[in-house]
C-alpha cells in the first residue's frame, strides 16, 4: 500500500483513468436522427475528455478548451438533448480550478457554463416549460458540489502540508537539540579527560624529580621510579588520544572528579525514597585507567538518573559492573536494569535521548558498545562495554 500511495502521488493521472474511460465513450453513442454521425460524436468526445489529462498542470487552459468544445457541440447539435456528459466534464474542470485556489477562474467557468446550460435548455425544452428549469437547477447543484468538494480537498491538503511542515520542523529541532546535547557532553568529557591527563603528567614530573634526587643514594629506587614514569606516560598517551577526539572548553571552574569508590554512595543516594537498588561488582578495579573508571561512574550515574526521572517510584533496579581481568583483552561491562514497577503500566524510560547520546559519546571513547532499550517486563535496560587495550594501564 505504501508503494501504491507513492506511485499515485508521483503519477496522479493514474487515479483519473477510470474517469477517463467512463467519460470518453458516450453511453448514447448511436446513430440517431437528432444526433450527428457516430464518427463526429466520437471526435467531440475525445476533444471534450482529453484536456482533462492536462488539468493539473494547466487547469485554466484545460477548462477553456472543455468549455469551447461544449459550446461547439451545442451549435453543431452533436448529442441532441444529452447534456449530462458535458456537465460532468465541466464539473471536473471546475473542481480542479478550486483545488488549485483559482477561484476567480472557477467563477468565470461557472458563469459561462450556466449561460450554456440555460441556452441549451431553452432550445430543447420549449414544449416543456419546467424542463429548462430542472436542467439549470441540476447544473447549479453539480457546480456547487464540485466547488465544495474542491474547497474540502484543498483545505485537507493545506492541513496535511502544514502538518508535515511542522513535523519536519519539530524533527529538525529535535536533531538540533540532540546535537547540542552531544556537543555539551563531549565538552564535559573533554574537561574530565583533561583533568586525568593533567594528573598523569603531575605524577610523571614528581617521579622524575624524585629519581633525579635518588640517583646517587639508591639506584634501585630510580629504576622503580622510572617504571612508574613509563607506565604513567603510556596511560597519559592513551588518554590524550581520546582527548583529541572530543571538543575542549577553556572553562576551568569544576569540582573534583568522582571515583569508583563512590559508586556505593551513588547507588545509595539513587535508591533513597524508592525501592532499593542492588549493586553487584565483579572483579578488581585496580590498574584500571582513570578515564575508564570515570566513564564507568558517569554511565552508571546517567542511567540511575533516568531511573529516578522516568521509572515508577516502586520500580526496582540493579547495577552490575564487571571490571574484567587485567590483560590485553580486558573489558569493563556495565549493566543497569530497572523493572516497570507495580504502579506503572509498562513505563520504561521515555527519555528524550540526550542522556543516551551522552553515554554513547563516553562509550565511543573506548570504541565500545552501548545497548539501551525496553526490557522484557516493561522496564528499561542499559548495557555498555568498554574495551581496555594493553597500553592503557593505570599509573
Amino acid at each position: 500500500m505504501h508503494r501504491l500511495n507513492l506511485l499515485l502521488r508521483e503519477h496522479p493521472w493514474l487515479t483519473d483513468l477510470p474517469l477517463y474511460l467512463v467519460l470518453l465513450v458516450p453511453p448514447g453513442l448511436t446513430d440517431r436522427p437528432d444526433y450527428q454521425p457516430v464518427s463526429v460524436q466520437l471526435a467531440f468526445s475525445l476533444c471534450l475528455v482529453l484536456p482533462l489529462l492536462w488539468r493539473r498542470r494547466h487547469p485554466f487552459g484545460a477548462a477553456a478548451v472543455i468549455m469551447a468544445v461544449a459550446w461547439a457541440q451545442y451549435f453543431a447539435m452533436v448529442w441532441g438533448s444529452d447534456w449530462h456528459r458535458t456537465d460532468l466534464v465541466v464539473a471536473v474542470a471546475l473542481y480542479t480550478l478550486v483545488v488549485q485556489g483559482r477561484r476567480r477562474q472557477a467563477a468565470l467557468l461557472t458563469s459561462v457554463g450556466l449561460v450554456l446550460a440555460v441556452t441549451w435548455s431553452l432550445t430543447w425544452f420549449r414544449e416543456l416549460p419546467q424542463g429548462w428549469y430542472l436542467l439549470v437547477v441540476s447544473v447549479v447543484a453539480e457546480a456547487a458540489i464540485a466547488w465544495l468538494l474542491g474547497e474540502f480537498i484543498r483545505a485537507r491538503r493545506d492541513y496535511v502540508e502544514e502538518f508535515e511542515r511542522r513535523a519536519a520542523l519539530a524533527e529538525s529541532e529535535r536533531a538540533a537539540l540532540a546535537r547540542a546535547a552531544v556537543a555539551e557532553e563531549r565538552t564535559h568529557i573533554a574537561r574530565e579527560l583533561h583533568d586525568v591527563v593533567a594528573h598523569a603528567i603531575s605524577v610523571i614530573v614528581v617521579n622524575a624529580e624524585g629519581a633525579k634526587l635518588m640517583r646517587h643514594n639508591d639506584p634501585s629506587a630510580v629504576d622503580r621510579t622510572l617504571d612508574t614514569v613509563s607506565r604513567t606516560g603510556r596511560a597519559a598517551l592513551g588518554e590524550l588520544r581520546r582527548l583529541l577526539e572530543v571538543l575542549h572548553d577553556d572553562e576551568t571552574t569544576r569540582g573534583p572528579q568522582p571515583s569508583l569508590a563512590e559508586l556505593t554512595e551513588l547507588v545509595a543516594r539513587a535508591g533513597a525514597g524508592r525501592s532499593a537498588i542492588a549493586l553487584d561488582i565483579v572483579g578488581d578495579p585496580e590498574d584500571l585507567p582513570a578515564s575508564a573508571a570515570l566513564q564507568t561512574y558517569r554511565i552508571v550515574q546517567e542511567s540511575l538518573t533516568n531511573v529516578i526521572k522516568h521509572a515508577a517510584p516502586d520500580a526496582g533496579a540493579r547495577v552490575g559492573i564487571d571490571f574484567g581481568l587485567p590483560g590485553r583483552a580486558r573489558v569493563v561491562r556495565i549493566e543497569v536494569v530497572n523493572d516497570a514497577g507495580a504502579r506503572s503500566a509498562g513505563s520504561g524510560l521515555p527519555s528524550s535521548g540526550h542522556g543516551l547520546a551522552g553515554m554513547r559519546q563516553r562509550v565511543a571513547l573506548f570504541h565500545g558498545t552501548l545497548d539501551a532499550g525496553p526490557g522484557r517486563d516493561g522496564g528499561f535496560v542499559v548495557r555498555a562495554m568498554l574495551p581496555i587495550t594493553s597500553d592503557e594501564g593505570a599509573a
